[in-house]
């Protein structure tokens, strides 16, 4: 059974193989293994704060395979970005230009940067092993997290936005980079993203250039990946427009990755999910109703992705998956109804 809980100090090894195979250009995970740690921490403690519903919290769920107890998926939400660090974006703006000597007018783009988001909360850093993605493994990863903000709205902000990583080569270069990062920076890309990965956005802040830039200025190259996704992106993006996120005219300032920005009121799963009472009394009946389940809880939070029963209003699954969802018989549960 493959199941999301909080991330554990013993995934470490898991989480550094995951950040390896992901390759470059996915800031999130290109960090060394002491940042992993830190991180680890920072997330359990996120999750053990029953408190505080507001501060800066980091809570990262991990996908295991139980047949072989390993981590093979990983992602994470992010509270309150933007306040105690700034997170930045270009934000893409129409600029008209008109002459009347000439009589011609066309609108220019250019990029502003911008740390508009502050105070919305990110969903990030999803990855799954290649070998376990088209099976349902990527959908559960990545939904498990608007069923752990569905349990605990109170803790994220009214916005949620999701990062996509951009068009960057199999060996680690950005042409978006290249053409304005690599100047103002002096560094190449890959050493650019792990800085900002491992550290505060405080270089960004001193060495980014403050005036907006002309794309028509940059090289075609350049241009062209401008809200593009990489192509290990595309499935992360259907799934977050399932979800009503939508493209909001902002980029990564490092690989021109589109930024997606959805209302917590609007999303899918807080407005499809319910919850209700599972049991285990009938054995014998047909489970053949796909759901995401959740145990609907924060510090011990679990989701699958499992087939349930239905007689009247009432909804039956296996005894030995809740288990491993940690939900007892007739227990609420929270429910999210395959389409």
């Amino acid at each position: 059974m493959l199941i999301v809980r909080p991330i554990c100090v013993n995934d470490l090894d898991d989480i550094c193989e995951l950040s390896r195979l992901a390759g470059p250009g996915f800031t999130s995970l290109a960090v060394n293994r002491e940042v992993h740690k830190a991180r680890i921490r920072h997330s359990i403690n996120s999750f053990s704060d029953v408190k505080n519903t507001l501060p800066h919290h980091l809570y990262t769920l991990v996908l295991e395979d139980t047949s072989i107890n390993e981590v093979i998926g990983i992602s994470s939400i992010k509270t309150n970005i933007g306040v105690k660090d700034p997170f930045f974006n270009f934000r893409i703006l129409q600029l008209a230009q008109k002459s009347s000597v000439t009589g011609s007018r066309f609108d220019m783009a250019v990029l502003v940067l911008v740390n508009e988001y502050a105070g919305s909360s990110e969903v990030a850093s999803l990855f799954v092993k290649s070998e376990y993605r088209g099976k349902g493994a990527g959908m559960l990863i990545s939904q498990a997290r608007f069923m752990l903000i569905a349990a605990n709205e109170e803790r994220f902000g009214n916005k949620i936005i999701s990062e996509l990583r951009g068009q960057v080569s199999k060996n680690g270069d950005s042409p978006f980079w290249n053409a304005i990062g690599k100047k103002f920076f002096r560094m190449d890309f890959q050493s650019a993203d792990e800085f900002s990965a491992g550290k505060d956005n405080q270089f960004i802040v001193e060495l980014m250039p403050k005036h907006p830039i002309y794309v028509a200025l940059l090289p075609d190259n350049a241009q062209n990946v401008i809200g593009k996704t990489h192509p290990k992106g595309i499935g992360a993006k259907r799934y977050l427009e399932s979800e009503g996120f939508r493209y909001d005219n902002t980029v990564d300032i490092f690989d021109a990755g589109p930024t997606m920005a959805v209302l917590k009121k609007d999303m899918r799963t807080l407005n499809e999910s319910f919850l209700t009472s599972l049991s285990t009394d009938s054995p014998d009946l047909n489970y053949d109703i796909p759901a995401l389940v959740s145990n609907n809880s924060l510090a011990e939070f679990r989701c699958g992705l499992i087939n349930l029963s239905k007689v009247d209003n009432n909804y039956f699954a296996k005894f030995e998956e809740l288990e491993f969802l940690k939900i007892n018989d007739l227990k609420t549960a929270r429910l999210w109804i395959k389409k």
